[in-house]
């Protein structure tokens, strides 16, 4: 195999690693729609539910596709070591493909009433099966292909397919948006959806002409393929070990980095500081034009210096500017750019919420079955989702929670037991008296157009991208030399989609709930952070460098 792997790649070679990098994006696109229009899709298949609630099941949903993720790592990567890295491809894009057509065409809640979020929720998590065996036997194929001392380089092209299909998904949102105008929220938003069967089309047609991977046909001549890929990738010490040094030691802090580079910052922009969705996602998308060159940037220097060394590099910074209340803090600086009228009226007119203790619980809610009832809960939820930050004053037991904004204070409820027309009654009241005594303190409810400093929020945006290209960029060349050929795509997969679906995909769940809990809008940096801190650490005591690694010595 030494001259196979010492040799430059041929132009065939070059164009069916192209033709794989583009299809990969093509199903990042797919995979990406959704979250991009999960406050709509809450609108239209959960309407027999309360806004939030329907909000959060949306959220759910979405979440749906990433948990699912390491099971189809698991089966299509078995088939991958079994059958090919090309048959395998033709399967996933399939799977993703179809599922988003017909989340495009499907029925709303009032339509067909509640088979339709259960349609919806099976189609999700068919795209996360799908995505599940993707990259993995993208990373493994393109890897298998390059010469020795290009690998960094050359996956690094499958490194960008996720940041540019997450651009791809928000420039159709955004001509769609613009072209159908009032009428997206009603029928326009399902048009990105269906016009991603003419990508179907044209990923089946690419991956119909790609080549099998050299080293993957060289084993089968050989008769040397695993007969039990699974069995020899997690059933084994020596090999199980390094699956869950590559989750720990790499990916899950790679995951948290990326997600918050990405998803948070949008969530942040438009969530947390209330920046219009059009200005929020034209920020991102330039930011990922800006930033994604680096991912080859950082894959063809980590060919030189080694992977280890700019993945751990990248979350030290990471997590030294996430922290929040710093001089060089991220998030605060986003806040006093984007919406310095939220950060003066959290300064001058501080918020607090006086409260049984003993009533408040962490709203983490993975099934989407919990109800918070509690006066605690719901004041929290409420200062929460109006981008409150605000203290906690203990109180005696039985205490039914006050809110307390500026020299306003609002009595606040509990639903426990309340008739559902009595409790949407009071909650409509709580909210509207809450955002009153808001807005007579300062806080807006929208960021000011004019107040948003564009270049110094693209500039930072951009920071948070480059951070992603330096953990995300050389990682898939390291987790392919890690593992032998033979089990390479099921060993690599599984770490890489818990920690990219788990660590990573639960990301706006979990800071979401921190931030209730707590009362700061920065908290759920906290959990980025911690994630990133446990990875570096890690990564730095126990995962070995492996630039120079011949992938054919274990075969």
């Amino acid at each position: 195999m030494s001259t196979t792997k010492a040799a430059p790649m041929t132009a065939e070679e070059r164009k069916v690693i192209f033709a794989s990098s583009l299809g990969t994006v093509f199903e990042w696109y797919d995979f990406y729609l959704y979250g991009s229009l999960a406050a709509i899709i809450a609108k239209q298949f959960f309407s027999g539910l309360d806004a939030g609630s329907a909000f959060i099941f949306a959220l759910l949903a979405f979440a749906a596709g990433f948990i699912v993720r390491p099971f189809g790592a698991l089966v299509f990567g078995r088939l991958g070591d079994l059958i090919g890295r090309k048959y395998t491809f033709l399967v996933t894009i399939l799977i993703m493909g179809g599922a988003t057509f017909i989340v495009g065409i499907l029925p709303t809640y009032a339509t067909i009433g509640v088979a339709a979020p259960v349609i919806l929720i099976i189609l999700r998590m068919l795209q996360g099966l799908a995505l599940g065996g993707e990259y993995g036997g993208a990373a493994t194929y393109v890897a298998e292909h390059a010469p020795h001392g290009r690998r960094g380089a050359y996956t690094a092209w499958i490194q960008t397919t996720a940041t540019l299909g997450l651009f791809l998904s928000l420039l159709v949102i955004l001509f769609t948006r613009e072209f159908t105008g009032p009428d997206f929220e009603v029928w326009g938003w399902r048009v990105p959806f269906i016009v991603s069967i003419a990508l179907l089309a044209i990923s089946v047609w690419i991956r119909l002409s790609m080549n099998e991977s050299p080293a993957f046909k060289k084993m089968k001549e050989e008769n040397k393929l695993s007969k039990a890929p699974l069995t020899e990738s997690f059933g084994q010490w020596k090999n199980l070990k390094i699956v869950i040094l590559a989750l720990f030691g790499l990916v899950a802090g790679q995951a948290v980095v990326w997600y918050t580079g990405q998803f948070y910052a949008l969530f942040y922009l438009t969530q947390v500081l209330k920046v219009d969705a059009k200005t929020a996602n034209l920020l991102i998308a330039a930011s990922l034009v800006i930033g994604t060159p680096f991912f080859i940037v950082f894959g063809s220097l980590s060919d030189k210096i080694g992977r280890k060394m700019i993945i751990m590099a990248g979350l030290l910074l990471a997590i030294i500017t996430y922290i929040p209340n710093t001089p060089v803090s991220i998030f605060n600086a986003l806040t006093h750019f984007a919406n310095p009228a939220l950060e003066k009226a959290m300064k001058e007119a501080p918020a607090t919420i006086t409260v049984d203790e003993a009533e408040c619980t962490f709203q983490f809610n993975p099934t989407g079955t919990a109800k918070f009832t509690s006066s605690c809960d719901i004041a929290k939820q409420v200062m929460a989702s109006n981008s409150a930050s605000y203290s906690t004053i203990p109180a005696a037991a039985g205490t039914v929670a006050t809110v307390k904004i500026g020299e306003t204070t609002i009595e606040g409820y509990s639903s426990k037991g309340l008739p559902a027309d009595e409790a949407k009654a009071k909650d409509a009241a709580f909210k509207k008296a809450v955002r009153d005594a808001l807005n007579a303190a300062g806080y807006p409810a929208k960021a000011d157009p004019a107040a948003v400093n564009l270049p110094a929020v693209l500039a930072l945006l951009v920071i948070l991208v480059i951070y992603v290209t330096m953990v995300y960029g050389p990682i898939a060349a390291m987790l392919v030399e890690m593992f032998p050929t033979r089990i390479r795509y099921t060993s690599m997969s599984l770490p890489y989609h818990i920690g990219n679906g788990w660590f990573g995909g639960l990301l706006p769940t979990i800071s979401f709930a921190l931030v209730a809990q707590n009362g700061n809008i920065y908290y759920g940096l906290w959990y980025p952070i911690a994630i990133a801190a446990m990875t570096f650490v890690i990564g730095m005591l126990f995962v070995r460098e492996t630039k120079d690694v011949d992938i054919y010595a274990n075969d």
